[in-house]
């Protein structure tokens, strides 16, 4: 049973409620204040809520942006300068030598102690970095000159270089390891920003962008992900009479290393020009080449020896958008199934011209045995192939990627260049990852025609 209306009461949201309107807030002013129901004068109207809704949001976004512009925007990088005497080292001729793995493994030991000391301090959320630049040796040890990296809000200069002077020092006389860092016989001092980029971008393998790393999901073929201006600075274009043709890598201030078989047609320097940056037309820095030295055994269209070097005619200097790659030694291992970046301008489908702006994928190490299996290359790959892909497809260098870099990185986070693109059946296809020229196998014959 449903309760009866007073007799006489309208519902004022129905139609009809009201004299033929349909809601309250539909009556003429002057209805709505004789209205039985209407709302006291102490209510506010819609618009009047809007507004001040409105007003609360713009405040909150003021005060928001005010916090992060202090919090964040106001803070610059601080880079400080120094030479650490490391206490027990033997000395060795091999510690000159960047690309030498007692360079890399010291240096990973530096870095990771001084990780660690600021990481347990009070300084751990403006600790960005430290890298080790070089290492000469001591009477007693060994000196490395290590630049460290904070981000600071704008202050006293001076102040901040003690703070970080202090908990250096009270950290590193705590430290009771093998590997003894003597603060009170180093010497430690700010540098200017120029100065630092300039003994990192001095350094190969460093990418400006750091935080991307090795991801999964890109691919040259494809083409899902396109590359960023410093993300791969050693990457270069060979270009035939301005026509992109192959990819090269930049190992030096005048010379890249590419495959031979680019050149199969004409390897007439004076028909090729290189260009860099991450997009082709326009580049961004363009130099012309002097010298093509091919591998003296490659014979075209074979497979084996395809490797070349190619020297400019005008150096280039090192920025952080284009700078050279390392180079591994002979000796120096890179564990299957680890992954590594391939980077190119090829095409995205077989057979479909390439993009304009530089593309990257990721792929991974696959050991000789499972890529010599009879359904993959059925013997064919020799010690100085390497073949980096998916068995299952999907992922790979095209066509006009040819030359250009395979590279991985190391646990100090600088790239090393594993492979050149060189061949491949088809693209992309189950079964048939691409295949590199492995640069540890001709590491010796880089050097004995470049000096690197």
């Amino acid at each position: 049973m449903y309760k009866q209306q007073p007799q006489g009461f309208r519902d004022f949201r129905r139609p009809g409620a009201w004299r033929g309107y349909e809601t309250y807030w539909d009556m003429p002013w002057d209805l709505q204040r004789v209205h039985p129901l209407a709302p006291t004068e102490r209510l506010l109207k819609p618009w009047k809520i809007a507004l001040l809704a409105v007003a609360a949001v713009l405040a909150l976004a003021l005060t928001i942006g005010l916090l992060a512009y202090f919090l964040v925007f106001d803070q610059q990088l601080f880079y400080y300068n120094g030479n650490f005497k490391v206490m027990g080292i033997p000395n060795s001729d091999d510690l000159a030598r960047r690309a030498s793995s007692e360079f890399r493994e010291l240096s990973r030991r530096i870095e990771k102690q001084i990780d660690n000391t600021f990481v347990d301090s009070s300084l751990r959320k403006k600790y960005i970095r430290s890298h080790v630049i070089r290492l000469s040796p001591d009477p007693s040890g060994v000196v490395a000159q290590v630049v460290l990296v904070f981000l600071f809000c704008m202050d006293n200069r001076p102040a901040l270089r003690e703070k970080v002077e202090s908990v250096l020092q009270q950290k590193l006389n705590q430290y009771s390891g093998p590997l003894q860092i003597h603060f009170s016989s180093s010497t430690f001092s700010d540098i200017k920003k120029e100065k630092a980029e300039a003994l990192f971008n001095d350094f190969c393998g460093l990418r400006r962008n750091k935080s991307k790393s090795v991801r999964t999901s890109n691919r040259v073929v494809g083409g899902v992900s396109s590359a960023e201006p410093g993300d791969w600075p050693w990457q270069a274009s060979l270009q035939q009479n301005n026509v992109h043709r192959c990819g090269a890598t930049l190992v030096s201030n005048t010379w890249l290393v590419s495959a031979a078989h680019c050149f199969a047609q004409s390897s007439n320097p004076h028909v090729w020009s290189v260009t860099f940056g991450t997009v082709l037309y326009p580049p961004r820095i363009k130099r012309y080449v002097q010298a093509i030295i091919m591998h003296e055994k490659y014979q075209y269209p074979a497979n084996n020896y395809d490797i070349a070097v190619v020297k400019l005619s005008e150096r280039v200097e090192f920025t952080n958008i284009v700078h050279h790659v390392c180079l591994p030694d002979s000796t120096q291992t890179f564990p299957y199934n680890s992954d590594a970046v391939v980077t190119g301008w090829g095409a995205l489908d077989d057979g479909r011209p390439g993009p304009n702006v530089l593309r990257e994928a990721t792929v991974k190490l696959i050991d000789p045995d499972t890529c010599n299996r009879k359904e993959v290359y059925n013997g064919i790959i020799t010690p100085g192939m390497l073949c980096a892909g998916y068995l299952e497809g999907g992922i790979d260098a095209c066509q006009g990627d040819s030359g250009g870099p395979l590279v991985t990185p190391d646990s100090r986070g600088m790239w090393y260049l594993v492979g050149i693109v060189s061949w491949g059946h088809e693209c992309a296809k189950p079964n048939k990852p691409g295949v590199y020229t492995r640069v540890t196998y001709y590491r010796d014959w880089i050097t004995s025609k470049t000096g690197l």
